[in-house]
């Protein structure tokens, strides 16, 4: 999706060197991915080894002078994500974006992963609803392909933030796939406008949240 695949990782004096995805060297990204000979090579480890990556990629890896740090982890509540929060919490994490899907099943999972975020003291930023509904490239009315209002009835039930809806858009698929840059080809695309606006409400509830 970000046109990084096959780059590889660099010692330096600091640790180790991300991989930078421009020359202004603005956005930087690191990735199991680029330790692997193979990319088709799965990783098959055991907890204490896995754990112990993500530390690396925390503590080992030169990031340098930070807006943000953006940590996507896969769905559930398991090892790793405890992981991540021990390695994170020095640094006072300003809290989790959680992703659902419209339909109930989807909803479910992330409730849990609600409680996990409290158990762990890790604070609820908002609730994204992904996939919410299909807008169609020829006349841009928008389906619900698995129905609609999932993401936000959770959030009002569990007194978080609902922070948008992102629609199923083939222009961004699109983009994603192919590598190419979405905001710059598609500014006229639903998804396009349903992302700025839930990146603004971060930005502005940012401020709020720093210590």
């Amino acid at each position: 999706m970000l046109g990084a695949q096959g780059r590889a990782v660099h010692q330096c004096d600091r640790g180790w060197a991300p991989v930078f995805l421009d020359r202004e060297q603005s956005i930087s990204l690191m990735s199991v991915g680029f330790l692997l000979e193979k990319p088709d090579e799965a990783v098959v480890w055991r907890g204490p080894k896995k754990n112990a990556l993500i530390k690396q990629f925390v503590s080992d890896v030169a990031w340098g002078e930070l807006d943000y740090l953006v940590v996507d982890t896969p769905p559930g509540t398991s090892d790793e994500h405890m992981a991540t929060i021990e390695a994170l919490r020095p640094y006072q994490p300003l809290g989790a974006l959680v992703v659902t899907t419209p339909q109930a099943v989807s909803v479910g999972d992330v409730r849990r992963e609600l409680t996990f975020c409290r158990k762990t003291g890790l604070r609820v930023m908002g609730i994204v609803e992904n996939m919410s509904g299909f807008t169609c490239p020829h006349c841009a009315e928008c389906t619900s392909v698995f129905s609609r209002g999932g993401g936000e009835e959770l959030a009002q039930l569990a007194g978080v933030p609902f922070l948008g809806s992102v629609p199923l858009d083939p222009a961004l698929m699109r983009t994603l796939e192919e590598g190419h840059h979405f905001i710059q080809e598609s500014p006229g695309s639903p998804a396009f406008a349903a992302l700025t606006s839930i990146a603004q409400k971060i930005l502005d509830a940012t401020p709020a949240c720093l210590p």
